[in-house]
């Protein structure tokens, strides 16, 4: 007895002497994340951030305001996120599942018939007779009872489980949050422009009234013998052609008003809008902040710092898969051959507790293959998280530097348009007057209108800007 409580003794210390030597062989790359932002935008260091502000505040057209409103509920994609993030939990709560010890009722039945010729059977043949009769043949086995397991965790590795998916959870929230941000953006780039094709279209239309003018003092010049056909002509070619741009201006905007619908997760249908106003309409004032309230404010950066911290605790479960693990077990229950002894106390009674202390001795290659996977996951868990911080940050300053660079364009181009406008009558003038060549009318118009079409997207491009600033902030998901 004492010989084989020594081989035991030195089976398990054996097994622990291979499981840490080859612990201690592991190879470990650790990569530190470097949380490393410059200390300001542009040298300037006002700490007040826009990103703070909720978009129903940011947002004062109230058509957009109930846009967004109806995508945050409708939207398909959000709403599959969401779904994800119940996935996320769910694997939060099996995980705690399996930190806890498990218990389950066991109720069984059966009946067995062994030859005479066998060890059971020779030792049925002696048995006592119970009660007058002699044990059944085939003799019968009921049990009813408990059975419960636990696995200790001595070296955190069930904890540590848990908390990777508690933290990836957590990035699903954030990710959920950084597609709110996105779609807040989306919606609102594309009701502006779809207000700037309703202006486009009003004014094709306004010159079109103009071009239809000067083509009919032209036929009356050509009646009177002042200009040839050739100028008619010309006219009659700029009408179609800006006859033929109002179909394509309409089907832009349906094409604008079915991708918002798509977002806002709708049918088909008229998107209600107040575009008159849109030519009116003034870039707010975005407030910066400071760089590194990006690691707050973003949900991209948040999510990849989640992931990160998940790696991180992936690599000490894999770690804890080399230390021997012990699992202990109980039951308690009845047992007999017949329904009336079933519970039948103490004879019927039976229990039993065991502790198993198992260690990896032959399979450790495909451990160390999980080992070495895990690390490198967390090292590439790092540079995602650098590179985020990387992202955002350029894509604040490109941002803020677009703001100031659009507004000058905005003020030359309302220039030119000022000065094309006034072409426009000059030029028409002097041709009735025969002082001016059709040409040089057909030419102003046409310049005209590429000026007002290019302020209408330079307007529409400082508004979906001053949009981009607030979600690269990290605005538009609170």
């Amino acid at each position: 007895m004492r010989t084989k409580n020594n081989i035991g003794i030195w089976v398990i210390s054996a097994s622990m002497a291979l499981t840490i030597t080859a612990c201690k062989s592991l190879k470990m790359n650790p990569k530190i994340e470097n949380k490393y932002t410059p200390e300001a935008y542009q040298s300037s260091k006002d700490s007040t951030n826009s990103a703070d502000i909720k978009w129903k505040t940011f947002f004062h057209d109230q058509y957009l305001v109930a846009l967004i409103d109806t995508a945050l509920k409708n939207n398909q994609e959000l709403n599959i996120t969401i779904q994800e993030i119940a996935v996320a939990q769910s694997e939060v709560r099996a995980r705690k599942g399996e930190f806890l010890p498990s218990a389950g009722v066991k109720v069984g039945a059966g009946v067995e018939k062994v030859g005479e010729y066998t060890r059971n059977g020779a030792v049925e043949k002696n048995l006592p007779i119970r009660d007058g009769k002699a044990f059944p043949d085939p003799l019968g086995d009921l049990q009813l009872g408990l059975n419960a397991s636990w696995e200790v965790d001595i070296w955190r590795k069930l904890r540590n489980a848990r908390d990777a998916a508690s933290s990836r959870y957590l990035g699903t929230i954030e990710g959920k949050n950084f597609m709110v941000t996105n779609l807040v953006a989306e919606i609102s780039e594309s009701y502006y422009e779809l207000m700037a094709l309703d202006n486009k279209l009003e004014i094709l239309k306004q010159n079109l009234e103009i071009q239809k003018n000067a083509l009919e003092i032209v036929k009356l010049q050509k009646i009177a013998g002042e200009v040839t056909e050739l100028a008619v002509k010309k006219f009659e070619a700029e009408v179609y052609k800006n006859q033929s741009h109002l179909f394509y201006l309409q089907q832009q905007i349906i094409e604008a008003e079915n991708r918002i619908n798509y977002l806002v997760g709708r049918f088909p249908q008229p998107v209600l809008r107040n575009s008159a106003t849109f030519q009116q309409m003034v870039p707010d004032t975005i407030y910066n902040g400071i760089p590194s309230q990006l690691l707050q404010n973003r949900p991209d950066i948040r999510q990849a710092e989640l992931d990160l911290a998940a790696s991180k605790l992936d690599i000490k479960v894999a770690r804890a898969n080399f230390y021997p693990s012990l699992r202990i077990t109980a039951g308690v229950g009845y047992q007999a051959f017949n329904v009336k002894y079933l519970i039948t106390s103490p004879q019927s009674l039976l229990y039993n507790i065991a502790g198993d202390l198992v260690a990896p001795l032959i399979n450790r290659n495909a451990l160390k293959a999980k080992y070495a996977s895990a690390n490198a996951k967390q090292i590439q868990a790092v540079y995602k998280y650098e590179q985020t911080i990387l992202n955002a940050y350029i894509e604040v300053t490109n941002r803020v530097t677009k703001v100031q660079n659009l507004k000058n364009s905005y003020e030359l181009k309302q220039k030119q348009v000022d000065a094309m406008n006034q072409s426009i009558t000059i030029s028409t003038n002097l041709f009735k007057s025969a002082k001016a060549d059709y040409m040089e009318v057909l030419m102003t118009q046409r310049d005209a209108i590429e000026a007002k079409f290019d302020l209408i997207e330079i307007k529409q491009e400082q508004l979906s800007n001053m949009v981009s600033v607030y979600q690269a902030l990290g605005g538009g998901w609170r």
